[in-house]
């Protein structure tokens, strides 16, 4: 057996999942999903108008430093458990007392987070394409349409992860490429073509406030409600723990993929926001475009409409590479939840494909639940903006909660990539920063407050958690006893567990 094998055998678990993804693979799958040219051009308008082009700049830096100490944190705790259980089976192996408890909650935020992210990303890449039909086909963008346009695309991509696999691992590669030179081919054409741009000082410092909120500090208060644009941007990062059970030498390229994908996003997305931001001609003009998407039309107002369309386009792409590679993430997580029973129906949604060494039933799970999502934007958008929210702090609180319990075990054993010293100091910072945007991001964010724009994040955090509380205590603390080590189960059974010849 490899070493992977082995070390997958000692967490309990024969290896089912085909290992095809090399270490760059599996940062492609993280850094695809993080997507500066999705999500940091979908949210854009969210920090033009609550904080401006501080918001913008200076928090996409201050928010990705904080989110690597969180990355750091969680890619020591990886190294130790290259499982694609990941964050849940972290919590579970780490926790002292109440290990089902701790697996149950920490997985059912993270299953929640990655189905509303995988809704919001292909949901986001729907706006663009609609925005990019109009420009180049004169399409009117409406409501239905581009919920069409979503279906479209979140079948292409569960097709996609079902029965291209290699095709899958190829476009990861591709995608990690096409973001790092169409981040650059943008950033070139907006530092060349057009005739003006904005002063320095302003791209850096300029503060803008349209939220409504006119008290003292409301512009401090607008910067910092600003932070969400970049804080949903540097998320899903954990997919490269998610496909480690198929990552070669998993205990230190997944982790390597982890840290990778964030500090690699924190610098090109950073180049990208102040190209963008140093174009724009008309801030108000771009922030209330009829295109629904306010770098579409600074692209247009600084290189024309040709050129901005094809800006444009790059980000419609990578925006397609970025909801496929979250499919791909968010099935193996819905996996290995049900291989360990805490799914309804998790006899069939742990099922391998035998041909292609998929999850397809956990796919077309994934698939449906984030439509389903997505469904009530054809009459409110509400709904949509609260499964975002929970996207966010869902899957933090699932990402920092092993954080926590390893801060809390004295006997943890680290694996080949650990931080030695620096543990201590990174994983409390990651906690504390987690705490701050759970608080911050539950804040009104338009005023004065009205049913129409009050945050639901609140409400969508309480939802979440009760039904999960009350769940546990209704029934699955009876039988729900954490990750089950599939060895065991398979030997139980008659199975053979090992390789041919092998003692």
């Amino acid at each position: 057996m490899t070493t992977d094998e082995e070390r997958l055998a000692q967490l309990g678990y024969k290896q089912e999942l085909h290992r095809r993804l090399s270490g760059f693979s599996n940062f492609a799958v993280s850094f695809s999903i993080i997507s500066i040219l999705a999500g940091a051009i979908t949210s854009y308008g969210i920090a033009m108008t609550a904080g401006g082009p501080m918001a913008i700049t200076l928090g996409w830096l201050f928010v990705g430093i904080m989110v690597t100490f969180v990355a750091l944190a969680m890619a020591e705790v990886c190294s130790a458990y290259p499982t694609a259980g990941a964050l849940y089976w972290w919590a579970a192996a780490l926790a002292k007392r109440n290990k089902a408890a701790w697996a149950w909650f920490v997985g059912w935020f993270n299953f929640l987070g990655e189905v509303a992210v995988t809704a919001a990303i292909d949901f986001g890449a729907a706006i663009t394409t609609s925005a990019f039909l109009s420009l180049a086909f004169d399409m009117e963008v409406t409501t239905g349409r581009t919920f069409l346009i979503f279906l479209v695309i979140i079948i292409v991509h569960g097709l996609l992860n079902t029965f291209g696999v290699n095709l899958v691992r190829l476009l990861s590669d591709v995608s990690a490429w096409w973001h790092l030179v169409g981040v650059a081919v943008i950033v070139g054409v907006l530092a060349v073509i057009p005739d003006q741009h904005k002063p320095i000082s302003e791209v850096f410092f300029e503060v803008k406030n349209a939220t409504g909120f006119d008290f003292a500090g409301a512009g401090i208060y607008a910067v910092l409600i600003g932070l969400l644009m970049a804080q949903y941007t540097y998320t899903g990062y954990d997919a490269s723990a998610h496909v480690a059970e198929e990552t070669h030498d998993a205990a230190r390229a997944a982790p390597r993929g982890i840290v990778l994908s964030v500090v690699v996003s924190v610098i090109a997305g950073f180049v990208l926001l102040f190209a963008i931001t140093w174009s724009i001609q008309d801030y108000e003009g771009a922030r209330t475009s009829e295109l629904g998407l306010p770098p579409a039309q600074i692209f247009i107002d600084a290189v024309g409409h040709d050129t901005g369309t094809f800006l444009l386009f790059i980000c419609m792409v990578a925006q397609w590479f970025c909801g496929m590679a979250s499919v791909t993430a968010n099935s193996r997580m819905s996996y290995a939840f049900a291989r360990d029973d805490a799914l309804p129906g998790s006899r069939i949604w742990k099922k391998v494909n035998p041909r292609t060494g998929t999850p397809t039933n956990s796919i077309w799970l994934c698939v449906s639940l984030s439509t389903l999502l997505v469904l009530p934007s054809l009459w409110n958008t509400t709904a949509y903006l609260a499964a975002t929210s929970i996207a966010v702090i869902g899957l933090y609180i699932a990402y920092v909660g092993p954080v926590l319990l390893r801060r809390r075990d004295p006997d943890f054993v680290a694996g080949p990539w650990s931080l030695g010293r620096w543990s201590a100091p990174v994983g409390w910072i990651a906690i504390i920063w987690v705490g701050v945007i759970c608080v911050l991001f539950v804040l009104p964010t338009a005023g004065p407050i009205t049913a129409s724009n009050f945050n639901y994040t609140i409400v969508a955090v309480a939802v979440v958690l009760g039904a999960a509380t009350i769940w546990w205590f209704a029934s699955a603390r009876k039988w729900f006893t954490g990750p089950k080590q599939n060895l065991i189960e398979k030997a139980a059974h008659g199975e053979q567990t090992m390789p041919s010849g092998t003692d």
